[in-house]
């Protein structure tokens, strides 16, 4: 079945991989008008065919109509945009949106990694872009079709245009706060996904079986703490005290998920890990603080796989 969708759209969303999917499916059964641009053609494709696939936690699937573009110019005058590309496609993203995004819209990056909002400001104007993460997981099993992962929570730095995508997101049923130091929790985010991300990885295991494994166990807790020190270097205040522990209560909570890293090596996909144990590494050699596990975990996974390709979401 064709699904015929027009491109009006109430909101953009930037990106057409597993969060976007989902973001999709939501929003959508929400009531919102949903448009997805990205460059991957099969997802593209499939989400044009037969709408934003979503697979609960029953194994029951649920379709939903959008439209999917890889054309800027199908969506301008966009008000608002939420971005949820990887971190190495920023660039990219960033430069659609100087063709699409109204001269009073807003985009809210919601990704892994630091320096996204940078690179989108740069772009689009400090005044056009705000800053959030995202615990929600997602598993992309297949071109337009997701499974819903763990029931996370969208932070968001206060904003004055921001008002009406957070109630949006909070009809769709995401969990929603507004923080007064975003950067703070990019940074949370950032130390677990530079403990957990990378082994799983290299490790090919879901995020549980990390503590099983005591020299996992060890490496995961000295990358958080490398991860920590760089934070604080940088003057972040971290939303946890004890940042080993942190990580070890994620995966611990997440056991049987697997890591967005870990499901982008399996495709043979381009990883995240240049802003992540990269992005660590790089800020720690500016304040003269080793990091010689991420380090090593960037080179490690660099050399899996490309650091670009084809399989662009």
């Amino acid at each position: 079945m064709k699904f015929e969708y027009g491109v009006n759209t109430d909101i953009l969303l930037v990106g057409t991989g597993a969060l976007a999917t989902l973001f999709a499916a939501r929003l959508t059964a929400s009531g919102q008008r949903v448009t997805l641009l990205g460059t991957w053609k099969d997802g593209i494709d499939a989400l044009c065919q037969d709408g934003a696939r979503l697979v609960g936690a029953d194994g029951f699937e649920q379709n939903y109509a959008v439209y999917a573009t890889d054309n800027p110019a199908e969506c301008r005058g966009a008000k608002y945009a939420i971005v949820l590309v990887k971190s190495w496609q920023t660039e990219r993203a960033a430069h659609q949106l100087t063709e699409c995004l109204a001269e009073d819209g807003l985009a809210i990056t919601l990704q892994n990694g630091i320096g996204n909002r940078e690179i989108l400001a740069a772009q689009l104007g400090e005044k056009r872009v705000a800053l959030g993460t995202t615990t929600t997981g997602a598993t992309l099993l297949g071109p337009g079709l997701v499974k819903a992962g763990g029931e996370g929570i969208i932070s968001t730095e206060a904003h004055p245009a921001s008002g009406p995508v957070e109630e949006a997101l909070r009809l769709a049923k995401f969990n929603v706060e507004i923080v007064e130091d975003a950067r703070s929790l990019v940074w949370g985010k950032l130390v677990i996904n530079a403990a957990i991300n990378p082994l799983t990885a290299l490790l090919r295991v879901p995020n549980g079986e990390l503590l099983d494994r005591p020299a996992a166990r060890i490496l995961m807790c000295a990358l958080a703490e490398e991860a920590a020190a760089v934070a604080s270097a940088e003057k972040v205040k971290l939303p946890f005290s004890a940042p080993a522990a942190a990580a070890e209560d994620v995966a611990r909570k997440t056991a049987a998920n697997h890591s967005s890293m870990l499901q982008d090596v399996t495709r043979g996909a381009p990883t995240e890990i240049d802003a992540i144990c990269g992005a660590v590494t790089r800020a720690g050699k500016q304040h003269h603080i080793p990091t010689p596990v991420n380090e090593a975990c960037w080179q490690l996974v660099q050399a899996m796989v490309p650091i670009s390709g084809n399989n662009s979401q």
